[in-house]
């Protein structure tokens, strides 16, 4: 378990070093066709459906490489 933890962690800090060095490598996230932006008077809702299923698919098969 401490393992994964560790590895996760420097998974996140490698993410979050991407994202404030390089940030035009994330900017597909959000503006895919299926991801939903609603914007009325009273407030706004996203829902990254189609950037999501792409981050979750792109996981599974790292994650099964790894599991061999």
């Amino acid at each position: 378990m401490a393992k994964t933890l560790i590895l996760l962690g420097c998974v996140l800090v490698a993410a979050g070093v991407l994202w404030h060095f390089a940030p035009w490598l994330f900017s597909w996230f959000g503006k895919l066709p299926g991801d939903v932006n609603i914007e009325t008077e009273r407030g706004r809702t996203f829902i990254p459906l189609t950037s999501m299923v792409i981050v979750s698919v792109l996981l599974s098969l790292i994650i099964n490489i790894f599991r061999g």
